[in-house]
Order: C-alpha cells, then sequence, then structure tokens
C-alpha cells in the first residue's frame, strides 16, 4: 500500500469523516481548510464539521430515511456521529447536538490524530495525486473555477430554484394517467388533469400561499431568469399563464373522459427504478408546508409523500450522473474523488455519508480491491447508485429517503410498518456485505 498522504480539500462534514477514515486506515492525511483565513457567506467560526443552519441531525429511529443513514453509517465507524452523541442535547427523536460542542469536538479529534496534518489555507487548484474534493456548496471561486477545468466548463450548476419530487406509491392511480403530448414517445410521463373548478381553487391557493425569505448569502448570486422561474411568480402574471405554460393540456386527452382536461401538471420519472417523479415545471420557492398544502390540491396528489420539497437558493453542485462512478471517483480521472453536498446528495448526515464512502473506496483501491459493491436496498447504496444514474435527465441534489429504495416483496399498507421493514432489510443486508468483506481478509 502507498504510504503517499491524500489531499481532503475542506474541513465539512464530508472531508472530516473522510479524513478520518482514511487515518484510522494508516493512510496520512493532509487536510485543507481555509477558514479562518477566508469564510464563505455562511460560515463564521473557525472549527471543522460547522452546522451553518440547523442544530438538528434529523430523526434517530431506523424506522425513518435519517435514522436508517445514520444507523448504516455507524457500521463503518462515522466519526462525527461518535461526536454527535457526545454533544446531542434533548429533541424528542431527533439527533440535535450542540453546534458549537459537536464541531469543536471533531476538530479535536481531527487534530490529535497522528496521520491527520490540518493546513488552514484555501486551496484554488485542485491538488496533484490522490484527492477528495469536499468543498461544499459554496465551494470559493478559485477551486469552482480547477473543478471546471477539471471536469468540463459546464459541470458545475448554480441553480435558482427547483422542483418537488414525489414517490410513485404516494400517486392516486386513480386520478392519473400516463401519455406523452401528442402520443409521441414512450408515454414517459404521469400527466395530473384538472378540471377548470380544480384549477381555479388551486390557482388562488398557489398565488396567495407564502413564500420564504431568502437569506442574505442566497439573495446576490440569484437570477430569476424565464426557464427558472418558480411557479407561484410565473402563477401571479396572470391565471391563464400556467395553462399556456408548464400546465398547458394541448395534446392530451384524459382517457377517463376522452376529453382534453382544463389544465395538466406532468410528472417525470426521477430515477430509473420510478420509484420518484419530479413536477415538471414546478420549481418554487414556498415555504415547504404551504408546498404540502397547495401542491396537494393538485389531482392525483391529496395523499402525496414528497420526499424533497421545492427550493430556491445558491447550491453549487456537479452534474454527478454524467461525472461520477459509484464510489464517487471521477470516471474521467479516478485518482479524484467528490464527496459531500458538492455532488449532489443533500443533507448533513448525507453529506458525511458520501465522505464515508469516498474514503472507503480510496482505502480498498490502495489494498488493490475492486469497490465495495453497495446492495440498492440500503440508504447508502441508493445514495451512491442515485449521484451517478446516467438515466437521470435533469440532476437535482437529494436527501435520504425511502422512495429512493427498492419496495418490499409484499405491500405492507401502514407507513411506519413499511418503513420499519425497509429498514430492518436494508440494515440485514448491510451487515452481511460487511460479514463477508472481513471474512476475505
Amino acid at each position: 500500500m502507498s504510504s503517499a498522504a491524500v489531499s481532503v480539500v475542506g474541513g465539512g462534514l464530508a472531508g472530516c469523516e473522510a479524513a478520518a477514515l482514511l487515518a484510522n486506515a494508516g493512510i496520512p492525511v493532509m487536510l485543507y481548510e481555509m477558514k479562518p483565513e477566508k469564510y464563505s457567506s455562511a460560515h463564521s467560526i473557525p472549527t471543522l464539521a460547522e452546522l451553518v443552519c440547523s442544530n438538528s441531525l434529523k430523526a434517530d429511529r431506523p424506522g425513518s430515511a435519517a435514522g436508517l443513514l445514520k444507523a448504516e453509517m455507524r457500521l463503518f465507524g462515522s466519526l462525527l456521529l461518535d461526536c454527535a452523541e457526545q454533544a446531542k442535547v434533548p429533541a424528542g427523536g431527533a439527533l440535535a447536538v450542540d453546534r458549537h460542542r459537536f464541531s469543536e469536538l471533531v476538530t479535536e479529534r481531527i487534530t490529535a490524530h497522528p496521520l491527520i496534518a490540518l493546513r488552514r489555507e484555501e486551496l484554488t487548484a485542485v491538488p496533484e495525486g490522490e484527492v477528495i474534493i469536499a468543498t461544499g456548496p459554496l465551494t470559493s471561486d478559485g477551486m469552482a473555477k480547477s473543478i471546471g477545468a477539471l471536469c468540463g466548463e459546464r459541470c458545475l450548476s448554480f441553480y435558482d430554484a427547483a422542483s418537488p419530487i414525489v414517490t410513485f406509491d404516494s400517486l392516486d392511480r386513480e386520478r392519473v394517467f400516463y401519455a406523452a403530448r401528442y402520443g409521441r414517445g414512450e408515454d414517459d410521463y404521469i400527466n395530473c388533469p384538472f378540471s377548470k373548478e380544480e384549477y381555479e381553487t388551486f390557482y388562488q391557493a398557489l398565488i396567495t400561499a407564502e413564500s420564504v425569505e431568502l437569506e442574505e448569502f442566497d439573495k446576490a448570486p440569484l437570477c430569476v431568469y424565464e426557464g427558472c422561474m418558480p411557479v407561484e411568480v410565473m402563477a401571479k402574471r396572470g391565471p391563464d399563464t400556467l395553462r399556456y405554460g408548464p400546465l398547458r393540456p394541448v395534446g392530451l386527452r384524459d382517457p377517463r373522459t376522452g376529453l382534453r382536461p382544463w389544465a395538466v401538471m406532468q410528472l417525470r420519472a426521477e430515477n430509473s427504478a420510478g420509484t420518484l417523479y419530479n413536477m415538471v415545471g414546478f420549481q418554487t420557492n414556498l415555504r415547504f408546508g404551504e408546498q404540502k398544502r397547495v401542491f396537494s390540491m393538485i389531482p392525483g396528489l391529496g395523499g402525496a409523500e414528497f420526499v424533497r420539497y421545492g427550493v430556491m437558493h445558491r447550491n453549487t453542485f456537479l452534474d454527478s450522473p454524467r461525472l461520477l462512478n459509484p464510489d464517487f471517483s471521477l470516471r474521467a480521472d479516478r485518482r479524484v474523488f467528490f464527496a459531500g453536498q458538492i455532488t449532489g446528495v443533500e443533507g448533513y448526515m448525507e453529506s458525511a455519508a458520501s465522505g464515508l464512502l469516498a474514503a472507503s473506496a480510496l482505502v480498498r483501491r490502495r489494498a488493490g480491491k475492486p469497490p465495495l459493491k453497495l446492495p440498492p436496498e440500503t440508504m447508502l447504496g441508493a445514495l451512491s447508485a442515485y449521484i451517478s444514474d446516467l438515466s437521470v435527465q435533469k440532476f437535482q441534489p437529494m436527501g435520504a429517503n425511502m422512495g429512493l429504495l427498492p419496495p418490499l416483496e409484499h405491500r405492507v399498507k401502514e407507513k411506519q410498518k413499511r418503513y420499519e421493514l425497509i429498514a430492518e432489510r436494508s440494515l440485514a443486508s448491510l451487515k452481511n456485505i460487511l460479514r463477508q468483506e472481513a471474512l476475505h481478509l
């Protein structure tokens, strides 16, 4: 095994998790963090693994997507979850921490490790040799340019607004139908048809719904252009604007009536398994509760499960399906790995998990082993599959959710019981894979 140090760029959650796993495997690490020399617009303290938005790391019960992800991460020896347990504060079923204490604990563990050298400086170019880039959604301009030169000019996205995503199983199949406009294509879309009365009720709710007030660091780079305009902004131009835009019914007929609907909202598959669907043209900046209330008024979405709501803010992320392998290595240059939100995983624990996976893959490579094939029924496997799925047409960041996992072989009606069984299957599958790996060491 090579003794050369691996460069890890970024001292956030993904970078720290990656550095710790590499060092614990006996691989020296050079960890670069630009704080306190330079701060992004969202960061304010000099310690590592800073939580900037919330002290909650979401649910901790295995029968939830967030809890399942944590349970899988613990099997990989997560440093951050160990620190979170020491810094946690009461929060019911969620894992919430004292943010400053959490950051301090991670910093202490990283700086105390004999195989990790922490360098406080901004890098403006991708280092030579093996490297894990974990610079986050607010990657500095210099590093973003270097990543662009490495990956291609159009590799990075800075989205202004993104559409919600719902699970297929939660749709009311009696109210929707498959069809492509004018019969073109292979009925790629699921269509939610409005009557005139349904549309007018929905329209009034949409234009009066409450939007999110953007954070200061999100306002500056925003430029709301026509192709990425929030649906509620577009709707305020007039009651027929959506009917001539994203909700246009032309070329479609409702098979239940044989007539063209008054308006149609289309859903497009978000993953190759067809378990998740994107609300086409529904980029939005409404508050999450308002999205649930208003968008549930769309025919067929009355009981929809939203696995991610629409968002509007600056977010730097890769076109990962075109660029990254499932092990988070760059397809065009396998010495380079990416981790964290820059890969399109969304959420603190998801970012940390990607750091674990990237570092684990690098450790295996140095040991002459192929990448670990994570089962698709595990949350870690599902996330790695999502960021490398070439069938995804318009890639958007995604957090852990049960919709990413294949359904159970038998239908379980009660949601919580279904999720618990899915989680049990996931953990059993991951433990089996790790047990097999241990037997071959």
